[in-house]
């Protein structure tokens, strides 16, 4: 699956079908298998979207909780 819109509907369709009562228990472990890695993928991608927005807002923290200095992208922006 290419894109992350892709991966998310499958990953719904997936929780869509764990659901049904009548799905042999290899098969929902198979589905829930093919669920965490896509879950895990996307959240990987979330993160790293998120950093990304970070930097360009200015908004980050380091890991030990203090503040990146800002890159100055936007002049006259409120902090």
């Amino acid at each position: 699956m290419k894109n992350f819109e892709d991966r998310l509907a499958r990953l719904e369709e997936l929780a869509e079908r764990i659901k049904e009562p009548d799905l042999p228990l290899e098969e929902a472990v198979a589905v829930f298998e093919e669920g965490v890695k896509l879950s895990k993928g996307l959240e990987k991608d979330l993160a790293k979207i998120q950093g990304k927005v970070e930097v360009l807002l200015g908004t980050s923290e380091g890991e030990d909780g203090e503040e990146k200095p800002e890159l100055g992208l936007f002049e006259g922006g409120e902090d």
